[in-house]
């Protein structure tokens, strides 16, 4: 069940909600079909609802997305990028063992 933080941008918001953004934006590109990226959709609402007001997190679907997807050179999924002041300031691509850990010490530092 996504959890009600979780944002979902598309191709025609992504500039406002993610680049033009006052605070930082963690932003999943996944796909259904994904199986990493299923596994990794509980983690993304879990951290959503923690860092609620503080950070912005959303998905993105690329096969909704496509112009978003190719334009951020998305090659694989699950990949996520943390974006800062309109730039990537973090990326990673896979689902990895340590990723939660990954993602909270990115957030934070953020």
């Amino acid at each position: 069940m996504a959890s009600e933080h979780t944002q979902h941008f598309s191709d025609a918001d992504f500039d406002q909600e993610v680049l033009k953004s006052s605070t930082p934006v963690l932003v999943d590109f996944w796909a259904q079909w994904c199986q990493p990226c299923l596994r990794l959709g509980p983690i993304i609402d879990k951290l959503a609802g923690e860092y609620a007001g503080k950070v912005k997190i959303g998905k993105v679907d690329i096969e909704s997305c496509q112009i978003t997807a190719r334009n951020y050179k998305v090659e694989s999924i699950p990949t996520v990028m943390l974006f800062k002041n309109g730039k990537v300031t973090w990326m990673k691509v896979g689902l990895g063992t340590r990723l939660e850990a990954e993602l909270r010490t990115a957030l934070d530092a953020a």
